[in-house]
């Protein structure tokens, strides 16, 4: 009798031990995984920044009554012309993905066909440009 409830012990000690491991084990590779994916982003957030051609996003928020057209013309570095053009309605926001860096001429346009603004700006990074009454 006693032998039975001593193997009994031993034998869930042991179950007990090795749910034990495997929910360690389970643990370490769920870290592990998180970790590779926080690298994998940092590395890729560092090689846009440095080493692209490339603006990630440009964005155009309109705090206007009416609807607005912002035209966006400029060069890449190999010399190709590079026109972009939104259409951003009252209270909205539109982005341009993956533009060449560089010098741009930018027209908004009103919904009458009247130009609200002109002039040129220069794209290094991500932006967010807020067209407002001012």
């Amino acid at each position: 009798m006693k032998f039975k409830v001593f193997l009994f012990l031993f034998f869930s000690n042991f179950l007990q031990a090795q749910k034990l491991e495997t929910l360690i084990k389970g643990g370490e590779l769920l870290v592990t995984g998180i970790s590779i994916f926080k690298t994998s982003k940092l590395t890729e957030s560092k090689d846009k920044t440095v080493d692209s051609k490339f603006v990630a996003t440009v964005c155009v928020k309109n705090k206007l009554a009416e609807k607005i057209t912002v035209k966006l013309d400029g060069k890449d570095s190999e010399g190709n012309k590079v026109i972009k053009e939104l259409v951003v309605q009252n209270d909205g926001k539109e982005c341009v993905f993956e533009i060449p860096k560089g010098i741009y001429t930018y027209e908004i346009i009103l919904s009458n066909k009247e130009v609200f603004k002109k002039g040129e700006y220069k794209f290094e990074e991500e932006i967010t440009i807020m067209v407002n009454k001012e």
